[in-house]
């Protein structure tokens, strides 16, 4: 009993400070690619252009940082359970746009922290979750990973036709999907490597598709990020990869979450108050807003001819 406390704590600690440098990486990569120009929208010419702002490589490195204690986390505890805490990286985030535009909590920020704060405590007390084994159906799995990367892609098609209106919210659903899958296959990764190292790691296709999924997923996040403030795109991510990862969890990886009446009540109304105070906190006054609508449609205006 002892030893499960030891490893509770030490996956809080890790899923949380994941959370805190996530939160901060998402706002400086905010920070930077609104000036991209949108000529590079869901291009991989972001990313060239983006890696000559240091600003926005700090907050990559600390996205690097954070994906790894989210790996270590997960290699601790079970994916039902790092997710939901995963999403705290919203408060983070929240903290440092305070900072930069100095503008207070207010009645709305408490309310979107204690929302989803106390979402996220009743999901994991109600729901209890606890590992098991993996499900030998591989057509479960595939089903379960091909439904969230059809999803994403359905939303990044239609993000294409409304780049500057609902476009962001599109794309980063899209990249929430694929890095809730990344963080399932992080973990079937970190148990290859646990039973036999980097020979059993590498023959394998998960840690290729744990690097696909995270440079598609940062090309949306990043053309997300340029065309609209953090209120449209990160709320929108912040929700998506948890319920994406525990939907993988569950499905396919083995982790097991109380099923009475009861429990699933409150599993159900503890996630519906993370995804209310991801949006209270999301279009909180503090978040800053970027690039107005207008100013960056005029880079989409086609230059008249010359004469």
């Amino acid at each position: 009993m002892i030893e499960v406390h030891r490893v509770s704590v030490l996956v809080l600690v890790l899923a949380v400070s994941a959370a805190c440098c996530l939160g901060f990486g998402f706002v400086l990569q905010q920070n930077a690619a609104q000036r991209a120009p949108l000529n590079d929208f869901l291009s991989f010419r972001l990313l060239v252009d983006l890696v000559k702002v240091p600003r926005w490589l700090g907050g990559i490195a600390l996205m690097v940082v954070g994906m790894a204690l989210g790996a270590a986390a997960l290699g601790q505890g079970e994916l039902s359970l790092v997710e939901p805490l995963l999403a705290t990286n919203l408060l983070f985030a929240l903290a440092l746009s305070r900072r930069q535009t100095r503008q207070p909590l207010g009645r709305q920020g408490w309310a979107g922290l204690l929302l989803l704060a106390g979402g996220v405590s009743a999901f994991i007390v109600a729901g209890e979750p606890q590992g098991g084994s993996a499900t030998a159906d591989p057509t479960r799995q595939w089903l379960i990973i091909g439904a969230m990367i059809g999803l994403a892609l359905l939303f990044t098609a239609h993000a294409k036709r409304s780049r500057l209106s609902s476009g962001p919210v599109l794309l980063a659903l899209g990249a929430g999907l694929l890095y809730g899958v990344q963080d399932a296959l992080t973990r079937v990764s970190g148990e290859k490597f646990s039973a036999g190292g980097f020979a059993e790691l590498l023959t394998g296709w998960q840690p290729y598709a744990v690097l696909a999924l995270g440079v598609t997923g940062l090309v949306l996040v990043q053309s997300a990020f340029e065309t609209a403030s953090l209120r449209k795109s990160l709320p929108a991510l912040t929700a998506a990869q948890p319920i994406a990862g525990i939907i993988c969890g569950v499905g396919f990886l083995g982790d097991r979450l109380r099923t009475d009446s009861v429990a699933l009540t409150w599993e159900a109304g503890g996630l519906l108050a993370v995804v209310a105070g991801i949006v209270l906190l999301g279009l909180h006054p503090a978040m800053p807003t970027g690039a107005t609508a207008r100013a960056r449609a005029g880079q989409l205006q086609p230059q008249p001819q010359a004469q």
